[in-house]
């Protein structure tokens, strides 16, 4: 293969696209706006590389430039990689916005949920009081014994976590402890028996939250760091998450899916999160009544690059909730068949005046 048409090929993934069917055309042209005047910052080489690999830009080139641009030196595939990845890193054009989004349907929800979050007021968490976040949260448990057998189920654990006013506090986290619950065959089922594996119940107590000696993951992460721009936020996303994964868009839903579980993100961050993922191509409605934890709401979710799951949060669709979220196999896994969420959290959030 070429030079001319490794480069046609990045600039076809790279092509100008309506990020989401219902992202104003006010936030579309401040993001352009801003890639406009960074690539314009850098120098004359790498200037011309950017917009080369980011070409057809209607809204921000005229045509004729573009031609112009045409007869310059084409870049190689690994050129324009770099190129790309620079700008990731730079936070300020990236992937985000340039080839495409969700689809319209899941588009025009994720950003009705986000309108909805902005005039939804967050639990008010006064001195000496704690938000309680209430979690059921479902894992695989795949168990691959010396004897060679293979063996699958599902454990259930439930959370109650109470996080003082005063972050710095003394926080309490109640875990019931893993318990199998769901298992897909015989097998499995006599085994878990025979190991005798059952619940190990914890009440746990730690300053910020750091009840295993290290800060608390996302619940102790500073949430005012993430930027509220949805095109900026999914940037930086981008930027966290390069190289992980199966891939950069479905990386992406994994991170947002993972944040928005915890229940502490404030309601702006929200709404900025649910734009950003109508921005991320693959997105799309996976279930229009999916049941989670007793809730019903609406699945919106990104299919692996491998095609064998997807990652969705789930959403009320009438007052823009986020109910949970969760992980969906799309063929059969060893005794588990396809269909079935092999991950998954439900969360609620309130305010309490004690803690345990």
């Amino acid at each position: 293969m070429n030079r001319k048409t490794n480069a046609e090929q990045i600039r076809s993934h790279m092509a100008s696209a309506d990020p989401a069917a219902r992202i104003t055309d006010h936030e579309l042209a401040q993001s352009r706006e801003r890639s406009l005047r960074a690539i314009q910052s850098l120098p004359v080489a790498v200037k011309d590389a950017a917009l080369n690999t980011l070409e057809p830009l209607p809204a921000v080139a005229s045509t004729s430039s573009l031609q112009s641009r045409r007869s310059r030196t084409r870049l190689t595939a690994a050129a324009a990689a770099a190129v790309v990845v620079g700008l990731i890193a730079g936070d300020v054009v990236g992937l985000a916005g340039w080839r495409g989004g969700a689809t319209a349907q899941a588009a025009e929800i994720l950003n009705t949920a986000a309108q909805t979050a902005i005039t939804t007021t967050d639990p008010v968490v006064n001195p000496g009081q704690y938000l309680r976040i209430q979690s059921t949260n479902v894992w695989m448990t795949d168990s691959w014994e010396p004897d060679g057998a293979k063996y699958q189920w599902l454990d259930t654990e439930k959370f109650d976590m109470y996080i003082p006013a005063e972050r710095s506090d003394e926080w309490v986290w109640q875990r019931s402890g893993r318990v199998p619950t769901t298992f897909f065959d015989e097998k499995a089922q006599e085994f878990v028996l025979e190991q005798k594996i059952q619940a190990h119940p914890e009440l746990l107590r730690a300053p910020k939250g750091e009840f295993y000696g290290s800060a608390g993951g996302w619940l102790s992460a500073d949430m005012s760091a993430f930027p509220r721009d949805p095109y900026r936020l999914l940037n930086s996303i981008y930027k966290l998450t390069l190289g992980k994964g199966q891939s950069v868009d479905g990386q992406a839903m994994v991170f947002i899916a993972d944040l928005l579980r915890t229940g502490i993100v404030p309601a702006d961050l929200r709404a900025a999160l649910y734009k950003a993922a109508a921005m991320i191509p693959g997105v799309t409605i996976t279930e229009g009544q999916a049941n989670l934890n007793g809730h019903t709401g609406v699945a919106i979710g990104h299919t692996d690059s491998s095609g064998s799951g997807r990652k969705e949060i789930i959403i009320d669709p009438k007052t823009g909730r986020l109910i949970g979220e969760r992980e969906v196999l799309n063929q059969d896994y060893q005794a588990i068949p396809a269909g079935t969420a092999i991950a998954w959290t439900a969360v609620e959030t309130s305010v309490s005046d004690t803690a345990p």
